[in-house]
């Protein structure tokens, strides 16, 4: 004798069964196709350009030995990362004197115009790709049918495709001042006590930049993604098919005109 199933388990059943309505209706095989993959390769590319840029810590530093006896050797370490205000990133210096022990300085430059605007559109790069993915797999039908989803979808790659570029090469100026700004070298040419003779300055820390390198580098490659996908995204706009229609025209016009002449011959 069967017995009816609690309003608990039917309640436990309904969000499954909804998760899987919904994953039945995406179409996987999208993203076989360039338009799909490369939407794939621009959300994972977006995260780990934000991402490098968007994390990126670094520290430098200098030591400064007094030639008074009194004093130690004191080591000088600033730690510095995004978004590179680095004007207000503050360290002391120490003072070979008797009076007083340190003076607080600050490092020179303010570099976070390009990096938050790299990381910016990064972070807007994903939420596009991640929207766009959806629509391509779960609304493929709506997409092909209704013509200004393609062309809304082509004017706004372009639009990305323009601004990586901008993105990536302000972000390279920006972090190749940012590195001449936290040398050891630079830090030392800053500090006043270092232009006497009453101390002795040498490098300390160097900070590595690698993670911000590997930030560029995503930049580009980005740019590179959505410059490429220009055209696969292009192929589905209503403007395609007008070219490849005058293209077929103009081949029939050219084909009947030949027929015409060769019958003209004989």
């Amino acid at each position: 004798m069967s017995t009816p199933e609690s309003p608990g388990r039917s309640a436990d059943r309904d969000p499954r069964q909804q998760v899987d309505r919904l994953l039945s209706g995406l179409r996987w095989g999208r993203l076989e196709e360039p338009l799909g993959f490369i939407k794939v390769l621009q959300w994972l590319f977006a995260i780990f350009a934000f991402g490098c840029c968007g994390s990126y810590s670094g520290e430098t530093g200098a030591t400064v030995r007094c030639n008074n006896e009194a004093k130690d050797v004191s080591s000088i370490l600033v730690l510095f990362g995004y978004p590179f205000r680095l004007n207000r990133v503050q360290y002391e210096m120490p003072l070979c004197d008797e009076e007083s022990t340190s003076k607080t300085l600050n490092l020179m430059g303010d570099f976070s115009a390009p990096a938050e605007f790299f990381v910016t559109l990064g972070i807007f790069s994903f939420f596009y790709t991640m929207a766009a993915l959806i629509l391509y797999l779960r609304f493929h039908n709506l997409y092909s049918k209704n013509k200004r989803f393609p062309l809304v979808d082509f004017c706004v790659t372009v639009s990305f495709t323009f601004f990586w570029l901008v993105a990536a090469a302000a972000w390279g100026k920006g972090l190749t001042d940012v590195k001449g700004a936290t040398r050891p070298s630079s830090l030392i040419a800053a500090m006043s006590v270092c232009h006497g003779d009453e101390a002795v300055c040498s490098a300390g820390a160097t900070p590595s930049m690698g993670l911000a390198n590997i930030s560029v580098l995503f930049g580009f490659i980005n740019f590179f993604l959505w410059a490429g996908n220009c055209w696969f995204v292009f192929k589905e706009t209503p403007w395609h098919g007008q070219a490849q229609g005058q293209e077929q025209d103009q081949g029939d016009s050219k084909e009947s005109a030949a027929e015409q002449g060769a019958v003209e011959k004989q």
